[in-house]
């Protein structure tokens, strides 16, 4: 049977935002996409709902020896989560660990600059937060991008246009609610399920944040 796939990410995020935008009580909310790939998506969700988009930096944190396998995450505001076990089973001392913090602190201040270009965040402050990503496989992303809204937000919503059944959910022990349009199990990558799955640029990125703020 044909794979079901979304064309790219802005298609994928009008087919979300039909879906959000049937959600109650949303009339106060913000939509943060994650950066960089969930931005195109939250850009789409943000205009279905006519509602303020701005962005969520979020870094992974890599083990040292192998970057791309994540021991954690951390967002603005100081967040941190992390996989203790991994932590243990790699055998990551904690002056590896802070090392890795430290670089990716650096450079989660850098993509904030380089995005916000001096403009204020959106205030979330008792308000709805809706956080966008491009798809959902582990969820480690989005399970700090939760912790670091949670305390200043009135609800959090989750969604995406993918995501693994599982990971799914695991988010609605966080979020107050997930919405997702893709439902697969297994999910061995939220690529296959686009068929232009280009990474996201910087200049994207602002273009996007720039036009769904009214920053001109």
């Amino acid at each position: 049977m044909e794979r079901p796939t979304f064309a790219n990410r802005r298609e994928a995020g009008r087919i979300l935002g039909a879906l959000v935008a049937r959600l109650p009580d949303i009339a106060d909310a913000v939509v943060l996409g994650l950066v960089r790939g969930g931005v195109p998506v939250a850009y789409e969700v943000a205009k279905a709902c006519s509602l303020p988009l701005d962005i969520l930096v979020v870094r992974k944190l890599g083990v040292p020896s192998q970057p791309e396998l994540a021991m954690g995450a951390i967002a603005g505001g100081g967040v941190i989560v992390l996989n203790e076990d991994l932590l243990r089973s790699c055998r990551i001392s904690g002056p590896q660990l802070d090392k890795v913090i430290q670089q990716e602190r650096t450079e989660l201040h850098r993509r904030e600059a380089l995005y916000r270009q001096g403009h204020p965040a959106v205030p979330i402050n008792s308000r709805t937060v809706i956080l966008v990503d491009d798809g959902l496989a582990t969820g480690a992303s989005m399970k700090v991008a939760i912790r670091a809204v949670k305390p200043d937000a009135r609800r959090v919503i989750v969604a995406v246009p993918v995501g693994a059944r599982s990971t799914c959910d695991d988010l609605y022990t966080l979020a107050d609610e997930v919405v997702c349009a893709l439902v697969p199990e297994p999910l061995e990558s939220v690529g296959q399920f686009y068929r232009n799955f280009e990474a996201t640029s910087d200049e994207e990125v602002r273009k996007l944040l720039s036009e769904g703020t009214g920053r001109n």
